[in-house]
């Protein structure tokens, strides 16, 4: 269904630019979807200033030419990855947290954050702490659901068993990446510098036992590989095993007239446990194409067929 796409915006206000930006999330909006997914962060590296806020501030310029729009929306921001003026990254700590999300708020112009992220590990704030900040933010009425992107599963079983102790919101969602396709095992991925961002067997195995804890998937269609040929897969991604299920991706692909990015997009939907794709698109016609696969119905025997290689 649409309402489970998410739709990226991390580029909107930097690379995409404005008009662009506000087609997209019209787009988006009126063909059913829900759910826009931003970061503090977003766009440092493609900012002059070397600092975010760019995706929001576009995201809150848009919803305020939109009136009313708001309430069919679920807004999703994080915080933790922003660069500082001084070297290193904002992290985790209380008052950051508290901080960042008064700002966040600011820029998309709303009174609430329905998700706010942990964006990052900081090792130098212990868990508990980045917890308590953000289920007061909670408790308080500023934010309604809290996610826990690039941490392993193991700091997030602590941190749900802190807040769950201490009468808090845990964390109800993870943000990893991952594809159809998986890199061998310790392999480098270039642009990817999160040690525990990625979806694992035991990420899997968690949400499969706790069903409300949702997994988001960013960089689902591996910058386009699947369909550009100007893009190749990254060397990480160039082993037998990937051969095998591209195999199966195309067969899948041809038979039903889609794209291969498509049935990625499509699989990732209906396997189980449900991993929800986010899609950042720079185009309509990329919109347009994740919006078919959204829709799209992959039976039983699809999903075994495109399950089968390992």
């Amino acid at each position: 269904m649409i309402s489970d796409l998410v739709l990226g915006a991390m580029y909107l206000g930097t690379r995409t630019d404005r008009d662009t930006s506000y087609a997209l999330l019209d787009r988006f909006v009126s063909a059913g979807g829900t759910t826009i997914d931003t970061a503090n962060c977003y766009a440092f590296w493609a900012h002059p200033s070397g600092h975010g806020g760019q995706s929001e501030a576009t995201i809150g310029e848009w919803l305020w030419l939109n009136p009313g729009i708001r309430d069919r929306l679920v807004l999703s921001t994080k915080v933790g990855v922003e660069p500082l003026d001084t070297g290193g990254l904002e992290g985790l700590a209380p008052d950051v947290v508290r901080r960042e999300a008064q700002r966040s708020r600011e820029r998309l112009g709303v009174d609430v954050l329905d998700i706010y992220w942990a964006h990052g590990e900081d090792r130098d704030t212990p868990i508990g702490e980045t917890v308590d900040a953000m289920g007061a933010l909670v408790s308080q009425g500023v934010v309604r659901r809290l996610g826990l992107s690039n941490h392993p599963t193991w700091l997030l079983e602590r941190a749900r068993a802190h807040a769950l102790a201490r009468g808090l919101e845990p964390f109800s969602a993870v943000q990893l990446s991952t594809s159809y396709i998986a890199p061998r095992p310790g392999a480098r991925v270039e642009g990817k510098d999160h040690r525990f961002g990625w979806v694992t067997d035991e990420t899997l195995d968690y949400a499969t036992v706790h069903p409300k804890v949702e997994v988001w998937a960013y960089s689902p269609l591996l910058g386009g590989a699947y369909d550009r040929g100007d893009r190749p897969f990254p060397r990480a991604y160039q082993h037998s095993g990937t051969s095998d299920r591209l195999a199966a991706l195309a067969e899948v692909a041809d038979r039903r007239g889609l794209s291969r990015g498509q049935v990625v997009l499509a699989w990732l939907l209906h396997r189980r446990p449900q991993l929800r794709p986010i899609v950042g698109v720079s185009s309509l016609d990329q919109l347009e194409s994740a919006l078919v696969a959204a829709e799209v119905e992959l039976d039983d025997d699809e999903l075994a067929q495109l399950d089968a290689p390992a």
